[in-house]
């Protein structure tokens, strides 16, 4: 099973990137060929008949597997980014963070109107950077297909913040 194997190979850092916190590293993962592509081809599969038309990845991690699913799906590929890191004409969002705020942004022309979008990232923990990368797609009049993940964190209940975008939220290992 998916989640099985996605478990065995996710290494967990203890206080990282501070104390108390659990963090749950996926690279340990594309040190494994096989494994990377039946995560795009199972996470793909979750959305074969939502008529996908872009894959949007969140920075940095969302970027590795986002692609591999947009390929599977033989659909478009978006990057989100953080504010500055893009070199064309963009639009971004200012969204809150536990403690200030953060500014995303993508391409002004990644995301045609009425085009059905899947967001793809590493881990889906309090659905913040999920959420506002949700709203940035409806700013750019993109529909929310759905969301899709590696990892969940269950008890931050981050589904939740997105549920009103999407009922349709797949991953692939909780925690």
């Amino acid at each position: 099973m998916i989640a099985d194997q996605i478990d065995k190979h996710i290494r967990t850092i203890p206080d990282f990137p501070e104390p108390g916190i659990m963090f749950k590293d996926i690279t340990p993962i594309l040190r494994n060929p096989s494994l990377c592509k039946e995560i795009a081809k199972v996470s793909a599969h979750q959305f074969r008949d939502q008529s996908i038309d872009v894959v949007a990845g969140i920075e940095s991690r969302g970027f590795l597997f986002g692609m591999l699913i947009a390929q599977e799906l033989n659909a478009a590929f978006a990057i989100i980014r953080k504010k500055g890191k893009l070199p064309h004409k963009t639009i971004e969002l200012e969204y809150a963070l536990e403690y200030g705020t953060a500014i995303i942004e993508m391409h002004e022309d990644e995301i045609l109107p009425g085009q059905n979008v899947l967001i793809h990232d590493d881990l889906l923990a309090t659905g913040g950077t999920a959420d506002a990368s949700a709203q940035l797609v409806c700013n750019a009049n993109g529909n929310i297909a759905g969301f899709s993940f590696l990892v969940e964190l269950e008890f931050l209940s981050g589904r939740k913040k997105l549920e009103q975008h999407s009922k349709k939220i797949v991953t692939l290992k909780n925690y």
